[in-house]
């Protein structure tokens, strides 16, 4: 099986296996999603669901974000972690929506780059979530978990990994692809315990519990 085969089967696989998987981050607004996944470095997506209630309860507006105090947002925000650096970014890319987009976030990939604080996994989840277009968002387990089946061969550096799986799936597909994989490597192909590879949909398709058979 070539590994633009392996590919298709697994995106059947995970379709099947989560058919309404979507993105994890509480949003209604496509700022918000700058924010949160801003937010979700090195956090849980639960805890910044949690944390965001109380920042647009007193920032409500794209607006109302960039004239914030960096102080004050980074008291709100610190439970996420990282907080100074965080509310620095968050207010930085809010006043460059304010002053350059209109208060809108572009749909434009390179334009997405320019932002404070918004790297190629965050400007590919909100061309993929937001703008419905194509979209590769190679976080930990999306990188953990196509190198365990065999998708991409030790590459852990995330553009490399997008990059190849650029090749290999349909892009139509991408966006949705890398969010049932975060359901399944939150709820089966772990990364602090064992892999649960005896209720895995991908089981027999997958490099890792193949070189374990064989050994």
């Amino acid at each position: 099986m070539t590994k633009k085969e392996l590919a298709l089967a697994v995106v059947e696989r995970l379709k099947e296996e989560y058919p309404d998987a979507g993105c994890t981050l509480d949003y209604n607004e496509a700022w918000k999603l700058l924010v949160s996944v801003r937010l979700a470095a090195q956090c849980t997506d639960a805890r910044v669901n949690v944390v965001v209630q109380d920042l647009y309860a007193k920032y409500p507006s794209v607006e109302a974000l960039a004239a914030a105090e960096e102080d004050d947002v980074e008291q709100i925000v610190r439970p996420c972690g990282l907080g100074r650096s965080k509310a620095r970014d968050i207010c930085a890319c809010m006043k460059m929506l304010r002053d350059e987009y209109g208060g809108k976030v572009p749909d434009d990939f390179d334009k997405l780059l320019k932002l404070p604080g918004v790297g190629r996994k965050s400007a590919n989840l909100i061309m993929g979530d937001v703008f419905g277009k194509p979209a590769i968002v190679t976080d930990t387990h999306c990188i953990r978990l196509v190198n365990r089946i065999g998708l991409v061969d030790g590459i852990k550096d995330p553009k490399r990994v997008e990059m190849a799986l650029w090749k290999l799936i349909p892009p139509e597909e991408g966006s949705d692809f890398c969010h049932r994989l975060v359901y399944h490597g939150r709820d089966v192909c772990t990364a602090r315990t064992a892999p649960h590879c005896d209720r895995c949909c991908l089981a027999e398709l997958c490099k890792k519990v193949g070189v374990e058979a064989k050994g």
